[in-house]
């Protein structure tokens, strides 16, 4: 077994693919904890849907579909975030529209853009074996970025998650918060497209998160077990997607998924035993 693993991890794929996972775990945690904190999963659903408009329009502009990527996620996690703040009653109708707006332009740029368009799979499935030096330093920058921002303003982001009367009652820039929230959602979205793709990311998103909170109280220990959950989950999906020639993206969201279901047991499990 060990030999095994000497010689998996002697292949720069591999290796690559391992570290990709990771920052993205950390990104995927951290930001992640905020939307299930703040019941945002279906505005993360329609930011990472979405982006495949931005894949799309790159493909026919002939451009790199990171930058299409990260234009079409950032403006679509901007334009929802302000439907989602000014029109709460009729939010979900509309970002539902922008969700399937989004993905349709992406066809329809795709399908007059001439030529053979052989990894556009990975862009909705996920490709973390065939990520690129250039991918690894765009995921270090974002993580960083969201760790870097959420440290900044973390008792901000408290405050807006756990009770947005009181964080205006401290004069906190509420709106501002919360646009800078979802486009660090936007720019995650971009980078967990490399590992499990933009059809998958909400799991990723939501998952771990979802499992810490199960057990956990406080937003940062809630973070932290997120990000340890995720990388876990990316790995040992990774692993048993090469020991068995499936699809790396789709085995880490059905590790998460059985691990998810695993802890509603317990939680369950362990409130009977107290009753």
């Amino acid at each position: 077994m060990i030999d095994s693993l000497t010689t998996l991890f002697s292949y720069d794929f591999m290796r690559s693919a391992m570290v990709a996972g990771i920052l993205v775990s950390v990104a995927c945690g951290v930001i992640g904890t905020l939307v299930v904190l703040n019941r945002i999963v279906f505005l993360s659903g329609g930011i990472a849907h979405a982006a495949y408009g931005g894949v799309g329009l790159a493909y026919y502009l002939g451009v790199d579909p990171v930058i299409g990527a990260v234009v079409f996620s950032l403006a679509a996690a901007l334009g929802m975030g302000v439907v989602q703040r000014k029109t709460r009653q009729r939010a979900d109708t509309l970002i539902g529209v922008m969700w399937a707006v989004g993905m349709a332009l992406g066809i329809i740029f795709i399908n007059l853009s001439p030529g053979y368009k052989a990894d556009l799979m990975s862009y909705l499935f996920g490709s973390i074996l065939a990520v690129s030096r250039l991918d690894l330093w765009v995921m270090l920058a974002v993580a960083a970025l969201v760790v870097l921002l959420v440290g900044l303003f973390y008792k901000d982001f408290l405050a807006i998650s756990f009770d947005e009367i009181f964080a205006r009652v401290r004069n906190l820039p509420v709106d501002a918060l919360y646009l800078m929230m979802v486009a660090m959602i936007g720019l995650t979205v971009v980078v967990a497209m490399r590992v499990v793709g933009l059809i998958m990311i909400i799991a990723l998103l939501t998952i771990p998160p979802a499992i810490a909170n199960l057990f956990l109280k406080g937003m940062w220990k809630i973070m932290l077990m997120a990000t340890g959950l995720s990388v876990l989950f990316t790995v040992t999906g990774l692993l048993l997607s090469y020991y068995f020639n499936l699809t790396s993206g789709a085995m880490i969201i059905l590790v998460a998924a059985m691990a998810y279901l695993i802890a509603l047991l317990v939680r369950v499990f362990c409130q009977k035993c107290c009753e």
